[in-house]
């Protein structure tokens, strides 16, 4: 390693982290968004006429589908067998927002954030692709890593108070 970054060899060069010394534990991630639409794409968004489809349903798929994928996307993150993914949304119609939520489980020898926070990335781009032909405005904010419990460091969660 270099200076201490893991994904540094000795002659500074790029590399994926050798994990094979570790052992399985259970690993659990949470990560969020948040997207922001007019009232016209919120409102077909949650009656569930957009003309796209059902725009839940598919950026839950789409959601799943990038956590599975995540080493693809991502250089250097280990491919993982998932054990689960689940995407969760909430609708605020006061505030227009859906509000996103990716829980990925594995039980293996490196941790599962990146895939929750692919996953909730790709929900929130999927959101805003079927909605942008009503809605042009639309903000995806707020995506971060909220809870991480299993390997070496243990478990971690965000402080909502700050």
């Amino acid at each position: 390693m270099s200076d201490g970054l893991s994904h540094l060899n000795a002659a500074g060069e790029a590399h994926m982290v050798d994990v094979s010394s570790k052992a399985d534990s259970l690993r659990i991630a949470t990560a969020s968004a948040k997207v922001t639409l007019g009232a016209a794409a919120f409102q077909q968004l949650s009656e569930g006429n957009n003309k796209k489809g059902d725009v839940i349903a598919v950026a839950r798929i789409a959601g799943i589908q990038a956590a599975k994928k995540c080493s693809d996307l991502i250089p250097l993150c280990h491919p993982l067998m998932l054990s689960s993914v689940t995407l969760e949304f909430d609708l605020d119609a006061d505030k227009h927002c859906v509000y996103l939520r990716a829980i990925c489980k594995i039980t293996g020898q490196t941790g599962v954030e990146m895939e929750a926070l692919t996953a909730v990335s790709v929900a929130a781009l999927t959101i805003y692709d079927m909605c942008k032909a009503v809605d042009k405005s639309i903000v995806i904010s707020d995506v971060k890593l909220d809870e991480k419990a299993g390997g070496k460091s243990g478990h971690w969660q965000r402080d909502v108070s700050v």
